[in-house]
């Protein structure tokens, strides 16, 4: 028997590979650096897994990847989609390059690490009754949780556009996001329909690969897709 969701159309989450800033635990946002050779090789051992003709991601079915403007994804998008099928895409318009996509905004804190960040704040006599928690808080001269979940709504938008009568599969209707590890993890409960600060704890490694989708092939029905399934 068939399973009854493998025409769903999905959303695969695509965090860039490491970066110098990612191994010792700077916050990085605006900052444009590079993949390191470990960055380029963590994404291209993705790609090779779940990429291409009769894998995971077809990007014969693929309508749309939407990419952050920042180096590092765009390093990412290059080194996980062979020539061929970065081709495929570009021939079929759809790759969209979008500041929507852009890793969290971290203001004051860019190029701190967490516990730095904790330390700098309560020297300003903030979080006096509970710790800083960018999920609520977000980040003093950067983006707050809320202008975060405005511009992921317009996406989560434009997402639903694509492939909101296609739900049965009329048509190939796939995205890859291919972002960063805050911005990957608040889309996921946007996505949901719960504010960023919802008690769900999520990791994506470097170079890891998630999705979402809908249930019952509904766009009233947000899901997770807590594993998946690859084509034989």
């Amino acid at each position: 028997m068939a399973d009854r969701k493998c025409i769903t159309p999905r959303v695969f989450l695509y965090r860039h590979g490491e970066t110098e800033w990612t191994l010792i635990g700077r916050w990085t946002g605006t900052t444009d650096l590079a993949l390191t050779e470990n960055g380029v090789r963590q994404v291209m051992s993705s790609g090779k897994l779940v990429i291409g003709r009769g894998k995971l991601i077809d990007p014969s079915r693929v309508a749309r990847v939407y990419i952050s403007p920042r180096v590092r994804a765009m390093q990412t998008f290059e080194a996980a989609f062979g020539a061929d099928d970065r081709k495929l895409l570009e021939d079929g318009d759809n790759i969209t390059v979008t500041a929507k996509l852009a890793e969290w905004n971290y203001g004051a804190y860019e190029g701190l690490r967490t516990k730095e960040i904790r330390v700098l704040r309560k020297e300003r006599g903030l979080d006096r009754d509970e710790e800083w928690n960018i999920w609520r808080d977000g980040c003093e001269e950067g983006e707050s949780a809320q202008q975060v979940t405005e511009r992921l709504d317009s996406l989560i938008q434009d997402i639903h556009t694509l492939q909101k009568d296609n739900l049965h599969g009329e048509r190939p209707s796939d995205v890859v996001l291919i972002s960063h590890g805050h911005l990957l993890r608040a889309f996921v409960k946007r996505w949901l329909r719960q504010p960023t600060d919802f008690p769900l704890s999520l990791i994506l490694e470097p170079g890891g690969v998630g999705a979402v989708s809908y249930d019952h092939h509904s766009i009233e029905e947000p899901a997770l897709l807590a594993g998946l399934g690859f084509p034989p």
